[in-house]
C-alpha cells in the first residue's frame, strides 16, 4: 500500500547519505516492516533483511564476535541469510530490532563504518523497556509511523483524485458541492468503521466484508493487551484498566478522563507513569489540557487533566461495540449509513484527534468554568499552534461536531476572550466548506489540512 511515509525515507537517505540509521517506531501492526522493504526493494540495487523475531542463535553470535572485524561481521552476516550487498548501494533493515537490541547498540560501529545504510524497526512498546545494558547509538535518528490517514485509504481503494481537490477547495475556503461531499462523506465514514491499521484497509478493499475485518482488528486488540501485559512490568494492570476504559470515558459528555470512573480513589499522581507509557506506545493518543491558550502549549500543559483516545478510530469502534458479531454489523451498518443517535461524537472526536496525530501535531485542548460568570465557561476539543511563531495571535482553536446542528457559543466566547492569541478559529462538521462570521467550517475529512495547508 501507498505510504505517506515513503516521502520521509527518501529524504533521510538523501540528506543523510549513510550518516545516521533510522529507527521507524510506532504500534505493533502499523505497517512498518511492509514499508520499509518496499523501499529497500526499490530504491537500493542490494538490501539484506533480518528479522530478529525470528534469527536464529547463529546469526546473533556475530553481533557478539565480530563488530571489532566488520570485513569477518558482514562475511558471516551475507552468508547466514544469504543475501549479497554492493558496497555504496545496499541496505540493511534491522526488523523487530527490540528482540535483539545488541544489534541496535551495533549501529554506531556500523554506521561509522560506511558501507551501507541502515534502517531499523520495532514497536516502542518494547524498545523503551529492552534498553538495558545497552548504549543508545546517537547516530540513530527516529521517525514515528501511525496507521493510516483518511487520504491513504482512500489511496488503498483506488482514488488518488479525491484528496488533491478536498486540498483546494480548503485553500479556497469554497465548497466541494453535492454531490461530491456526500460521496466524500460516504468514504469517510467508511474509514472511520474500517480504520488505518493496513491489514484490516487491505480485507476491507478485497471484499468489503466489514465482518472480516472486525475479525482482524480483535485480533490486533487482542495483541496490544497481551502486549501491556507483557511489557507494562508494574503498570501493567494500570494499562491495561486504562485502555479498556477509554470507550466509555469517550462517549460521555464530558471527554475528560475520570480515574475514579477507572479505579475508586485514584489520583493522577498515581496514573501519570502510565499515561506517559501508554503514549510512548502509540496504541493512544493523549490530549492535555492547555491553562494558557497560547504559543508554547506545553509549557502550561495540565497534566492533572487529560483527555485519552484510541490512536485508531477502528480498533475504537471494534472496541467498544464489540459486545458481539450481530450487535457490531449494527453498528457498522448504522455508522455507514449516517443513522447513529448514541456515542457518534466519540467517534468523530477520535478520528479527529488520530488525523491531527499523524499530521505531526501535539494534542492540547482548552477548558474553563467559572459559575460566576457564565461567558468565561468554556470548553475547545483542540488547539493548534502555527509552525511559525509571531508576536500574537499563534493559536487556532477547533471545535468537532459530529451533527449537522449545533451551536459556536463556546468558540465564539473563547475568540472573544482570547482574541489576541487566536488565529484562526474552526469548526470540523459533516457539512461542506463555509464560513460562519470569522470562523472558517470545514469538512471532518479535512482536519489534517487544519495542520498542513494554514
Amino acid at each position: 500500500m501507498k505510504r505517506k511515509i515513503y516521502s520521509k525515507l527518501l529524504d533521510w537517505k538523501r540528506e543523510s547519505n549513510g550518516s545516521t540509521a533510522l529507527l521507524i517506531d510506532g504500534a505493533r501492526r502499523v505497517g512498518k516492516s511492509y514499508v520499509v522493504e518496499e523501499f529497500a526493494r526499490r530504491e537500493y540495487r542490494s538490501r539484506l533483511i533480518v528479522d530478529f523475531s525470528v534469527a536464529n542463535a547463529r546469526l546473533k553470535r556475530i553481533f557478539n564476535d565480530y563488530l571489532g572485524d566488520l570485513d569477518t561481521f558482514f562475511l558471516y552476516l551475507q552468508r547466514i541469510t544469504g543475501a549479497s550487498l554492493i558496497p555504496g548501494d545496499g541496505i540493511i533493515v534491522f526488523d523487530e530490532v527490540q528482540k535483539f537490541p545488541r544489534a541496535r547498540e551495533a549501529i554506531k560501529h556500523l554506521v561509522k563504518d560506511g558501507r551501507f545504510h541502515y534502517i531499523e524497526t520495532g514497536s516502542l512498546i518494547s524498545i523503551n523497556r529492552n534498553v538495558k545494558d545497552i548504549l543508545i547509538p546517537s547516530e540513530e535518528r527516529r521517525i514515528p509511523m501511525y496507521p493510516m490517514d483518511f487520504e491513504e485509504f482512500l489511496w488503498a481503494l483506488g482514488d488518488e483524485a479525491t484528496f488533491p481537490l478536498v486540498e483546494n477547495r480548503f485553500d479556497a475556503l469554497q465548497p466541494v458541492g453535492q454531490p461530491f461531499h456526500g460521496q466524500i462523506m460516504d468514504s469517510f465514514r467508511q474509514y472511520m468503521v474500517v480504520g488505518g491499521m493496513p491489514q484490516a484497509v487491505a480485507e476491507f478493499a478485497e471484499t468489503r466484508d466489514l465482518g472480516r475485518v472486525d475479525a482482524i482488528k480483535r485480533d490486533i486488540l487482542a495483541l496490544y493487551r497481551g502486549d501491556m501485559l507483557k511489557y507494562g512490568g508494574a503498570l501493567k494492570q494500570k494499562a491495561l484498566s486504562v485502555f479498556n476504559a477509554i470507550p466509555s470515558q469517550l462517549s460521555r459528555h464530558e471527554k475528560r478522563l475520570s480515574l475514579s470512573n477507572i479505579r475508586p480513589g485514584a489520583k493522577m499522581r498515581d496514573f501519570e507513569t502510565t499515561f506517559d507509557w501508554l503514549e510512548s506506545s502509540m496504541t493512544v493518543n493523549v490530549c492535555r489540557r492547555a491553562a494558557e491558550p497560547n504559543v508554547g502549549l506545553e509549557l502550561t500543559a495540565d497534566r492533572a487533566a487529560l483527555k485519552c483516545y484510541m490512536a485508531d478510530t477502528g480498533l475504537l469502534v471494534s472496541h467498544a461495540f464489540g459486545e458481539n458479531e450481530l450487535a457490531a454489523k449494527r453498528i457498522h451498518d448504522r455508522l455507514l449509513l449516517d443513522d447513529m443517535d448514541i456515542n457518534e461524537g466519540m467517534i468523530v472526536e477520535n478520528v479527529v484527534a488520530q488525523m491531527l496525530r499523524a499530521a505531526g501535531h501535539a494534542l492540547y485542548f482548552f477548558s474553563n468554568t467559572d459559575r460566576t460568570n457564565p461567558a468565561n465557561t468554556m470548553e475547545i476539543d483542540f488547539l493548534l499552534a502555527k509552525s511559525k511563531t509571531d508576536r500574537r495571535n499563534n493559536v487556532s482553536p477547533v471545535e468537532v461536531k459530529s451533527g449537522r446542528s449545533y451551536s459556536t457559543n463556546s468558540l465564539v466566547r473563547y475568540c472573544s476572550k482570547y482574541s489576541r492569541f487566536v488565529d484562526k478559529a474552526f469548526v470540523l462538521h459533516p457539512k461542506d466548506f463555509g464560513m460562519r462570521g470569522d470562523v472558517a467550517l470545514v469538512p471532518l475529512y479535512a482536519a489534517p489540512l487544519l495542520v498542513s495547508r494554514r
